[in-house]
């Protein structure tokens, strides 16, 4: 299933960046991928990123996985202005290639 998540930042991409390489393991163990993950040009405290995870499950794991909530909200990710949104897995990726 493909998400796109929007949110905002108050320490820049930079810190959240870093924050989800710190914590590779746990994306993989929840079967997720971020496809795209980026900054607004005239805005680095706001955010886009669209993932991809094998299944529900894995998408609430990762969505309500206690540590991994702590660890965004203290890279700056404001975790109240999370909007998650579902989208079809009838998708145009990499086009051309």
């Amino acid at each position: 299933m493909y998400v796109m998540l929007t949110q905002k930042l108050s320490k820049g991409f930079k810190s959240w960046k870093d924050m989800v390489h710190e914590n590779k393991s746990k994306l993989e163990g929840f079967k997720g991928k971020i496809i795209f993950a980026g900054s607004q040009a005239d805005d680095d405290n706001s955010m886009v990123v669209l993932m991809h995870y094998e299944s529900k499950d894995g998408l609430m794991a990762f969505k309500n996985d206690e540590e991994l909530i702590k660890a965004r909200q203290e890279a700056g990710a404001l975790t109240e202005t999370t909007q998650l949104t579902i989208m079809t897995d009838d998708a145009l990726l990499n086009f051309p290639s």
